[in-house]
């Protein structure tokens, strides 16, 4: 029996030399069959998965629209925008909306004395560490305000009124923090050159400071012909303004800018920012309330099975729910703002959701707090001679302390379980990273994505549980 010719047995395809490849190609045979792996394998290099993410997206929306279905059946039809227009109007005949404005109205006080202070110190009439007390203490006074005043007259602000407060308070916070630093850093600029200028009048035996100050010279002969703003002409009330309407955290004194207001442009955000906040509105209504609702039970008798089923059923609609709230206010309302501005950095988050560990998906959801953070923070911590771990702790410490600002202050439940939940993300980061080097980044992005869609649900029932207990009925078990 004549046996068939075989070629050399391989495994991968690159073993295969170029001299083989064409000595088969030149076979009469016609051969068609070349040594490549399976599409599902790693080692093909396949990444073409548009098909799995429509049917994902697909299938999502169809166990979405299960349980809208399930859930109409059980309660009825619960969307109706009246009912905010009337909580609205309520809390306007309680004069809740007047307390609320005149609080956000004195937060100019706190605007007013951060341009009067950069005055003072633009013209040296405050030197030395007396700049860093004082900035500290100011910045430390607005976190406080909010603490004092909604903590002693509690009655005179609803819900809304004292989360729009904390809101409006920390991002002040953060933006005077960068607009105080950053206008130090350009006194230490201006006073690095008087000096060099100082030094050179006397001596000009040293070839490095006069290319220095060449460089200099040349620098602002640039800064010239742009017409940029130099300090301290920026020390303006409508610079001032400007930055903190600007959608961003990072203080500069010359932000790009866009040409002309893109109308479309405009009105798609608008509209967007319109439907849906109506659709966050009415999914809330219809799908999180009952869902929330019926978890007190469970987690009141601590029934572990329950509370996993409650946690289970509540993911999906709380995920679907945070996914529109962060397209929203990340792509719609900061480009409405942004168009509106002439503010040219669009900038506000980048792809996420192909994180390959959760420490990359930290720096890239929320782009302008990350900046902040790695500007003002993790820099100036690492030139301060701190190791790189100390700096990125302390980054988590502060963003830690500040959800949990914003959570604990309107809802008056002084507890560490948002601070907590934070720094869980810390041994998080840890174990994404180490399970991204081994299995790689897949299995790195099936841990943030369990994170996002398991952790918020979890939070969000632990605190209305404590919320009403704390605030309704402890003995209301029957909801």
């Amino acid at each position: 029996m004549r046996l068939l010719r075989r070629t050399k047995s391989v495994t991968r395809a690159e073993h295969i030399t170029e001299v083989e490849k064409k000595a088969r190609e030149s076979q009469p045979d016609r051969p068609i069959h070349k040594p490549r792996d399976s599409l599902f394998s790693w080692s093909s290099g396949f990444d073409r998965y548009e098909g799995f993410v429509n049917w994902g997206a697909l299938i999502l929306m169809l166990g979405g629209t299960r349980l809208f279905l399930e859930n109409v059946i059980k309660y009825g039809v619960r969307i109706n925008p009246l009912s905010w227009l009337l909580w609205m109007k309520h809390e306007h005949e309680t004069d809740y909306y007047y307390h609320t404005t005149v609080f956000l109205v004195a937060a100019n006080l706190h605007i007013w004395f951060a341009y009067y202070l950069e005055h003072l110190l633009s013209k040296d009439k405050i030197r030395g560490n007396v700049e860093i007390y004082v900035h500290a203490a100011h910045l430390g006074i607005i976190l406080l305000i909010p603490v004092v005043v909604l903590g002693i007259w509690t009655d005179m602000f609803s819900l809304l009124g004292r989360t729009v407060i904390c809101v409006v308070y920390t991002v002040m916070f953060l933006k005077l923090w960068s607009y105080a630093q950053v206008n130090h850093w350009c006194r230490s600029e201006k006073s690095w050159r008087k000096k060099l200028s100082r030094r050179r009048s006397f001596s000009f035996r040293k070839a490095q400071d006069k290319e220095i100050a060449e460089i200099s010279e040349e620098a602002s002969d640039e800064v010239a012909a742009l017409n940029l703003t130099q300090y301290p002409d920026n020390l303006t009330l409508r610079d001032l303004y400007y930055f903190l309407a600007a959608p961003t955290l990072c203080y500069e004194l010359n932000f790009p800018r866009s040409q002309r207001i893109r109308k479309r442009f405009l009105l798609r955000r608008m509209l967007e920012v319109i439907l849906i906040t109506n659709i966050l509105l009415a999914m809330f209504q219809q799908w999180i309330i009952p869902s929330v609702k019926n978890s007190f039970k469970a987690f009141s008798d601590l029934d572990f099975m329950r509370c996993a089923e409650r946690l289970l059923k509540l993911a999906i609609p709380n995920h679907i729910l945070w996914l529109s709230w962060f397209y929203l206010c990340f792509h719609s309302f900061l480009n409405t703002l942004a168009e509106l501005l002439y503010f040219a950095d669009r900038d506000f988050y980048q792809d996420w959701w192909n994180a390959k560990d959760v420490g990359t998906f930290w720096r890239l959801w929320n782009l302008p707090v990350h900046k902040w953070a790695l500007r003002h923070v993790f820099v100036p911590m690492m030139k301060n001679k701190y190791s790189k771990a100390s700096a990125s702790f302390a980054v988590f410490i502060l963003s830690a302390a500040l959800h949990e600002y914003l959570v604990s202050i309107p809802l008056h439940m002084y507890k560490i379980g948002v601070f907590a939940g934070m720094m869980v993300q810390v041994p998080l980061v840890y174990i994404s990273t180490k399970v991204e080097s081994k299995f790689g980044p897949r299995w790195g992005n099936l841990i943030v994505w369990s994170s996002l869609i398991l952790g918020q649900p979890l939070g969000i029932m632990v605190y209305y549980h404590d919320y009403i207990v704390k605030t309704v009925d402890p003995n209301m078990l029957g909801l």
